[in-house]
């Protein structure tokens, strides 16, 4: 039997669950009957979820709609490589075995490694194609190997997700490719990524792999953050026209391990954002408690109903030179020009007259905050910068660093953008 039973109670689940697959199997079923899908998304719901935990000890840090219905899309492949690594710790399964391309998983849509039915990978080789290149392949045939069919499988996932506390979580598939009775929530995968890095930290570095050589080729992933943010090391990306963009990620800083979960994005850089802002403002938050503030993450976010955070920029819209301009955009499509006095704070006796400004919000304090969270992130650029709020036309409260000279004002701003934070350069007129 594929999984590890632990009571008589699983025995029966499993065994009604893999019957019902194989009945499915035998019965034929309509082409209407086929679609109806296990459970109705609201297409007026916004697609967007979220929800952070603390991976020591569950505890949920900040959530939004994460008990509603989503595609998992290929965030799915976490729980096939959940059971892969539970084959392997039970000796049921070895690194050098070999995983076959069956011909239903060559057939398999992409992304995948485009392997010729007959052909065979290792098992070592089958999990790096499925972290790093998300391979539809070879995530169907590891599940044949392991069950037989991916019917079986899948009924297999469905039971382990249910052991596990995944309760509104069905799988019908290994890979995550579409289909409408395939659904979980940003809980059940948070709940499913906390449990795999728990139950087996000896493959956990798998999720943290950028590229691996297959062949004479070199095989890059899809998970721009392991490069980008410090202390990312997983987990994994999916994407369908359905689901758009998700994620399911962890970081550690100063010893402490966040798990978030972002579903819906519309884009990869609005979901690497959001997943970024997420963990950021988590690890804040754990720093100002500890300390005995009592704050959440969601009071630190700039939200608006009903889709969520005030996302930055994205960056694959573009990112031109902001150097020199005395005239400058925001990111607040209401807000006016802006231009730095001349004749900054002489108290503070800045070091030069150019300024760089990384916000404009609709109430001073939510660009106070903004202030603190830039200095945090980016302390050893706005180091001797001094912190303002200028307020302007419109309403507009402008998050800016001012005192630098031109240099440091430009090679600061080279530095936030790279990371994705909006900032604009302001020259003295």
């Amino acid at each position: 039997m594929f999984a590890k039973l632990r009571s008589a109670r699983t025995i029966l689940a499993t065994v009604g669950l893999v019957l019902s697959c194989v009945i499915s199997a035998l019965v034929p079923t309509t082409s209407a009957s086929a679609q109806i899908p296990y459970l109705q998304l609201n297409a007026a719901e916004p697609k967007y979820a979220a929800i952070v935990i603390d991976a020591n000890s569950g505890e949920v840090l900040y959530d939004k709609r994460a008990d509603s219905p989503r595609y998992p899309a290929s965030v799915t492949k976490v729980m096939t490589l959940y059971l892969a690594f539970e084959a392997l710790s039970e000796g049921r399964m070895k690194p050098t075995d070999r995983v076959v391309i069956t011909p239903r998983a060559a057939a398999q849509a992409p992304t995948k490694l485009g392997l010729p039915a007959g052909d065979s990978i290792s098992v070592d080789e089958a999990i790096r194609a499925m972290t790093v290149k998300s391979a539809n392949d070879v995530a169907v045939a590891m599940a044949e190997k392991l069950a037989g069919s991916e019917a079986r499988f899948a009924a297999l996932m469905t039971l382990r997700g249910q052991e596990l506390g995944m309760r509104n979580t069905r799988f019908v598939n290994a890979s995550g490719l579409p289909d409408s009775r395939q659904i979980s929530t940003a809980r059940d995968l948070a709940i499913l990524s906390r449990a795999t890095m728990r139950d087996f930290p000896q493959y956990y570095s798998y999720f943290s792999v950028k590229s691996f050589s297959f062949r004479g080729n070199t095989i890059r992933g899809h998970n721009r953050l392991l490069d980008s943010m410090n202390g990312f090391d997983g987990l994994k990306t999916g994407y369908t026209n359905a689901s758009g963009y998700n994620l399911a990620g962890s970081a550690v800083r100063d010893g402490r391990r966040l798990i978030a979960v972002v579903l819906g994005g519309s884009s990869t850089a609005w979901r690497d954002n959001n997943m970024e802002d997420l963990l950021l403002t988590g690890f804040e938050v754990l720093k100002r408690r500890a300390h005995g503030d009592r704050t959440t993450i969601a009071a630190n976010l700039y939200e608006t109903e009903p889709n969520g955070p005030i996302m930055r920029p994205s960056i694959e819209q573009g990112d031109g030179e902001q150097s020199g301009l005395k005239i400058v955009l925001t990111d607040s499509p209401r807000a006016q020009p802006v231009k730095v006095s001349p004749t900054l704070k002489a108290a503070k006796k800045p070091k030069g007259e150019w300024a760089v400004q990384v916000g404009a919000f609709k109430s001073k304090s939510l660009a106070s905050k903004q202030l603190t969270l830039v200095r945090g992130r980016f302390a050893k650029f706005v180091a001797d910068a001094e912190g303002a709020v200028e307020g302007a036309a419109g309403g507009a409260f402008r998050a800016q660093f001012q005192g630098l000279t031109a240099e440091a004002a430009r090679s600061t701003c080279a530095a936030i953008t790279a990371r994705r934070q909006p900032c604009m350069v302001l020259s003295p007129r």
